[in-house]
């Protein structure tokens, strides 16, 4: 299975609303790891414009995704969606971007595994003990036992959430839909 090509046939996730309430909150205090070795304080991203997209888990060649996955809305693309940031890294800086970080449940050597193999530019973030996830309210849902994060996207702009991107579809295209949207919306 090539994880980098979307089925013509994904059913696309409809807005429920759940992340609604994200626009205009503060980043907590809170503080997690990133591939790089770093551990990065969320309330402390400095000045300027972070993209942090939320995916729910990448797949590994060879390592079968859970049965049924192309069937939930908005699940498959996470590969395709974290290979479109990366082409479009130094697109998304020059629009003013500072940073740009993945940010999913998985733990930090899982995610090492794929910044190193799809060559990344930017580190992931594991939110493994589900710190941010409740935090803030981040939408969810579950599939074979375990509790995964929706695809969605946070400009966060001085520390507060400027920009939420919900629901992400098709994955594959949505770094340029972020990129577009920075160019029209210049930061002071």
């Amino acid at each position: 299975m090539d994880l980098t090509r979307l089925p013509d046939d994904l059913p696309a996730p409809a807005d429920d609303g759940a992340a609604d309430h994200l626009a205009g909150t503060p980043l907590p205090a809170i503080s997690l790891p990133a591939t790089d070795g770093s551990v990065v304080a969320l309330d402390r991203l400095g000045s300027g414009r972070t993209i942090v997209y939320a995916y729910p888990l990448t797949g590994r060649p060879g390592t079968d995704l859970p049965d049924d996955w192309d069937t939930i809305p908005g699940a498959r693309g996470c590969t395709a969606e974290a290979c479109a940031f990366r082409d479009h890294h130094a697109d998304l800086l020059a629009a003013g971007a500072s940073t740009v970080y993945g940010l999913s449940t998985q733990d930090t050597p899982y995610q090492r595994e794929a910044v190193d193999r799809l060559h990344l530019p930017f580190p992931m973030l594991s939110d493994g003990a589900f710190e941010l996830t409740r935090a803030m309210g981040l939408p969810t849902f579950e599939v074979a036992g375990r509790t995964l994060l929706r695809r969605l996207t946070m400009v966060v702009r001085n520390g507060v959430v400027e920009k939420v991107f919900y629901p992400v579809f098709p994955p594959d295209q949505h770094a340029a839909e972020v990129l577009a949207w920075l160019v029209r919306t210049p930061g002071s």
